[in-house]
């Protein structure tokens, strides 16, 4: 069973949601705690699930990818294989950045990155319009990212708003 997390492993989890790369070394410097101390910690929260991987985020810009779209998606029926197959098609599909299930009047949200136009006239027209689990789709072209996902709230019970200060 997992151990309640205190408040050292929320500052912890708080350091490491911005910068993966901290040694344990410069992780206690930032909340006081041993390197050794924050490396027992790291390794619990590792194997909890709390920390479920690193990565490095990439520019998606400079990688060529200028067009970020919000595309709705309705599915053709409502049943589990149908769900199944659009999963399937939208895991398979590396310009899907990120994809939800919705409740309301669209199925489906995803957020895809395209090189432009042309690229995106060809991922709607000939990946998700010809699928047979797709019957409407309504895309959105980015104008400006207002904000990025940089991490979760890790708060204390009874903070908000980023507050973790009290």
């Amino acid at each position: 069973m997992d151990e309640p997390l205190d408040r050292l492993d929320l500052r912890l989890l708080q350091e490491l949601q911005k910068d993966g790369r901290l040694t344990n070394n410069e992780l206690g410097e930032r909340i006081a705690l041993s390197p050794s101390q924050c490396s027992r910690r790291r390794t619990r929260l590792e194997a909890e699930g709390y920390i479920r991987s690193y990565r490095a985020y990439l520019d998606r810009q400079k990688l060529g990818l200028d067009m970020l779209v919000v595309i709705s998606v309705t599915l053709a029926t409502h049943n589990r294989d149908n769900a199944r197959r659009f999963s399937q098609l939208i895991n398979a599909l590396p310009e899907v950045l990120e994809a939800y299930a919705l409740t309301g009047e669209m199925d489906y949200h995803l957020t895809v990155a395209t090189r432009g136009l042309a690229d995106l006239s060809k991922f709607v027209n000939d990946v998700l319009l010809p699928h047979e689990s797709v019957q409407h789709v309504k895309t959105s072209i980015v104008l400006d990212t207002l904000k990025t996902f940089e991490g979760f709230p890790v708060l204390m019970p009874g903070h908000w708003h980023g507050d973790s200060t009290r």
